[in-house]
Order: C-alpha cells, then structure tokens, then sequence
C-alpha cells in the first residue's frame, strides 16, 4: 500500500505544479502602446562602424533608465530654445557652488558668454569660488584623501578637488578694498548689485560673472553672506556700515518671471536654495512652462532636493500641462553633454 501511494505521489509530481505554469507564463492582454505614450523599441547606440555623438545622442532615447531622461531633457531645453527664438521665453539657470568648483564652470561660461540664459540664480561658493580660479586655480585631488592630513598643510577638500587655502587668502585681499570702496559708494547694496560689480573688477573673460556683467544677466544669490564674500563683510561691517538688501533681489526675481514677455524654462543643477528659489519665483506666475533638473537627491526624505517635477506642479511651481525632466545623475558627467546636444549644437 505503502509503495502504491509513493508510486502515485511520484506519477503526480511528473509535471510542474498548474498554479506555477499559470503564474511564469501569464500571457500578456495588452499592448504596450496601451500604457506608454510612444512605443519604443529598447536599443542601444552601434559601434561597429564609428559612432559620432550625434548616433550616441540620438540612442538616448531607446536606451533606457538615465539616459531616456537625457533625451526628454534635450527635448526640454530644444523646446525652451524655440520658445525664446519666437514669443520669447526667459530662461533661468540655477546652479550650486560645486558646479562652479567643477569644470562645469566652463560650461557654464559658454552659456552666459552666448547669451544662451537670461537669469542666474546661485549660492555663495558659486560665486566666489569663480573669481578665486581667476585668481589662483584648484587642483584634482581623491576623494580618499584624510581631512586630518590636509588641514596642516593649507588644502581644502571639496569632494576629490583640492582648493589651497592660499586661494582664500589672495582672494580676501582681492576683495577687501573693493567692498572698502564700495561702502564708500553706498552703505545699501543688493547680492545682485554686488556680483555686478564684482564681475566687472574681475575683468577676466574666464570668469562667468565677467560675462554676466557684461551683458546684463542678473545674477540672485540670497545666501551671499554664506561663504568667503560673507566673511570679509562681517569683517568689512566692522569698520563701516554695510547692508545686503535681500528684499530688493527677491522683488527684482520675483518681477522677472511675472513679466516674462510669454513663457519661461528652468535648468537646476543640483538643489536645496537654489531650486526652490528659482522655483519659487515661478509661482508668482502660476509656473514655468519647462523645467529641466539634474541632481542625485531621492524624494524619499522628503527634501525639496529630491523633489520630482510632478511635486512642483502641485505648488503651482511648474505649468500642469508642461512636460518637465528630471535626471538622476552627477552633473559634472550628464550637463556638459546636454549642453552639447542642446545649445552648443548646430542643429
């Protein structure tokens, strides 16, 4: 009885379960173009016979992950651009101070340089650490280099670059008779006007605000006291009155983006100050039409960092009918390539 029961047992288990069949080989009810917008095969860019960026651009977009986003991103930027050659279309660039500590700083030269965006809204660092490279320049270091073993020797690590403290200190003395004659001038200036006219001290076509002030891009930074320039005014308020106006910079921002002539565009690298403010100046008129952000914060904390374009809809931050990216990546590697697809391209 024993072996008739082991024999049906074994002559039952011949086959795989129904239940797991039914579960590995569901078939599929619907077409993909039934929940996509645009059916797309996924495929990579060819190598076999060369490839010029272009092919690799134009594979972004089948790729996936990342580098789809990079395609809508270049459709973003293509269609601010088209906006702005027509009805107009005032187009906002914010960026951390990192960006301009990176090569990405040259990037963004290119871009005021040819007047290719119209505000720019920044932190103190990026401001500074600009006209600093005009001054002395910052060297390639590794992330894994010990902070207790650089401090005695005077270098500052931002992540694997290496800023001397030398730097500062010929950039302080840069600065502090400039701010001396300023005060002079006046005791009231806004962060804006202050940049201005540090642009045009500078009078170095490697610098981003030299060409800022040169063809009258504004440039907002609301936490300019939160850096080097911020030290030398604390130092400077000491010998004579000097008052950063924040207030007149908002209204001046705020005023930007209500009057746009007919839409506006955001490109944000990076987050925290910068985003929402640029952001938040948008509002004012009931959202951007397009947006672009690049950045590696994740939403999940809640930060406004990590934020996803859908949640700034919600705010009024961006138009409900526009079509905004964002790309989760570094972008010292993804913005120098956009830049390239986009607005340093013939096409």
């Amino acid at each position: 009885q024993r072996r008739r029961q082991r024999h049906h047992s074994q002559k039952a288990m011949s086959g795989p379960p129904e239940s797991a069949t039914q579960a590995v080989l569901v078939g599929s009810s619907s077409d993909v173009s039934e929940v996509v917008a645009e059916k797309i095969e996924v495929r990579g860019p060819e190598f076999g016979d060369g490839c010029p960026f272009a092919a690799v651009a134009d594979a972004w977009r089948s790729t996936g992950f990342q580098a789809s986003a990079m395609a809508r991103a270049v459709d973003e930027i293509n269609r601010m651009r088209r906006a702005r050659a027509g009805k107009g279309c005032v187009i906002f660039l914010a960026y951390t101070s990192n960006m301009i500590s990176s090569g990405v700083r040259e990037v963004i030269r290119f871009l005021v340089r040819h007047r290719h965006v119209d505000v720019v809204v920044t932190t103190a660092g990026g401001v500074e650490e600009d006209l600093i490279k005009c001054l002395k320049p910052s060297y390639l270091g590794d992330f894994e280099l010990p902070g207790r073993e650089l401090r005695p020797k005077g270098l500052n690590r931002i992540g694997n670059l290496l800023i001397p403290n030398d730097n500062y200190v010929i950039f302080e003395n840069w600065l502090t008779p400039i701010l001396e004659k300023c005060s002079e001038e006046t005791t009231q200036w806004s962060p804006s006007k202050l940049i201005e006219r540090l642009g045009r001290e500078i009078d170095n076509e490697d610098s981003v605000y030299y060409w800022c002030a040169k063809h009258g891009i504004p440039v907002f930074s609301p936490a300019l006291t939160d850096g080097s320039i911020g030290d030398m005014l604390y130092f400077q308020s000491y010998k004579r009155e000097f008052v950063l106006d924040i207030v007149q910079d908002i209204r001046r921002l705020n005023d930007i983006a209500v009057r746009a002539p007919a839409q506006t565009g955001m490109i944000v690298l990076g987050g925290g100050l910068v985003k929402h403010h640029v952001c938040n100046a948008n509002l004012m008129r009931n959202g951007a039409d397009f947006a672009v952000f690049v950045n590696t914060a994740q939403e999940f904390d809640g930060s406004d960092a990590g934020a996803r374009p859908d949640e700034a809809k919600s705010w009024g931050k961006i138009k409900l009918e526009a079509r905004p990216v964002k790309i989760h990546a570094d972008a010292t590697l993804v913005f120098p390539l956009l830049v390239a697809a986009t607005f340093a391209s013939s096409s």
